[in-house]
């Protein structure tokens, strides 16, 4: 069952699945650009109400499956916990509906690759809403680095560290709703990695963990068998510069903090001479960017982004995988 728009002449009715914090960004975003919130689905039909009387969304749903079940909607944002992401997704996927899954894609590899599977089945779009992708700043780094003008890539040295809540309630602290600075921070820096290099040949791993059993610190080292290097450190307990350098043999790139936020950067040839200097200047926190990706997708009748194709969302899961293998962290009901 499939939704066609590319000859409706309409844009995507989009219905949000969750009601949290990160909906609230994304539903933000939406309404700042002119595209279309037609549903929100919650648990419980009063915070569904909340949501669609504070963004005006003609539909307020008190379960997932009544918001999967709306024909007025075209494609769902799944905006709820890491465990919930693949159950829902493949909901929304068998009701007919394209889907952009909150990053990380899954809770682990096996249930990344159900939802791509559902998806590919039902000749639907499931993209992974790892916004960053899809930034302007991040085209432009990749112009310039199929334009040659820092030579061959080399390495990759990026960091996503935040002071953040400590109690042990906090979603991210729980580990029962996936929490840990690795799929919620860790996830920027290496699915950076896997923009600029593809997946890793060898992959090192060290964490620290809070009381609850999540982890706090993580940094890993991945290898590509021909010199190629990525470092990233990512924290929930302390906050840095948020800063990431591409190094080349001819140049680098500086990206600012926050670096998988709009932001500037500047481009210097070998010798520190300045090439460029780009500023953002992108309005709202830019999650737009996803959303009109897979916009773009279902106008053209396509299912997957060349930016960041189902089986590298599924590659990226298989390496957080095995870097909760090193370090020892498993989820409950893993």
């Amino acid at each position: 069952m499939t939704s066609d728009l590319s000859t409706s002449g309409r844009g995507v009715r989009w219905g949000l699945l969750g009601t949290g914090g990160i909906a609230h960004a994304f539903a933000k975003d939406l309404r700042q650009h002119g595209l279309t919130i037609q549903a929100v689905g919650s648990r419980s039909i009063d915070s569904a109400q909340r949501f669609a009387d504070e963004f005006q969304v003609p539909n307020a749903h008190g379960t997932y499956e009544a918001l999967a079940a709306d024909p007025e909607v075209d494609a769902i944002y799944v905006a709820t916990p890491h465990p919930f992401h693949a159950e829902n997704a493949v909901l929304a996927l068998e009701a007919g509906k394209h889907v952009l899954v909150e990053k990380p894609f899954a809770l682990n590899a096996a249930e990344a690759q159900r939802v791509a599977e559902t998806a590919r089945r039902n000749g639907l779009v499931a993209l992974e809403a790892m916004w960053t992708r899809f930034l302007p700043h991040m085209a432009r780094i990749r112009e310039i680095i199929a334009s040659g003008r820092i030579g061959e890539l080399r390495t990759l040295i990026a960091d996503h560290t935040q002071d953040l809540p400590d109690d042990p309630a906090h979603r991210l602290n729980d580990m029962s709703l996936g929490g840990g600075s690795l799929l919620d921070l860790g996830i920027y820096p290496i699915s950076f990695s896997y923009d600029l290099f593809g997946a890793p040949q060898v992959v090192t791993s060290v964490a620290t963990f809070k009381q609850t059993g999540a982890d706090a610190t993580i940094a890993t080292i991945f290898g590509y068998g021909d010199g190629r290097i990525a470092s990233t450190l990512s924290a929930s307990d302390q906050a840095g510069r948020n800063i990431a350098t591409i190094l080349g043999t001819e140049g680098r790139i500086d990206l600012d903090g926050v670096w998988y936020m709009p932001t500037s950067f500047t481009v210097y040839d070998s010798s520190g001479r300045e090439l460029e200097r780009y500023v953002s200047e992108v309005t709202g926190r830019g999650m737009q960017y996803q959303a009109f990706e897979l916009e773009r997708l279902v106008a053209e009748g396509l299912t997957e982004s060349p930016l960041l194709p189902l089986d590298q969302t599924v590659a990226i899961m298989r390496t957080l995988d095995e870097i909760r293998g090193q370090i020892g962290l498993v989820y409950p009901g893993e």
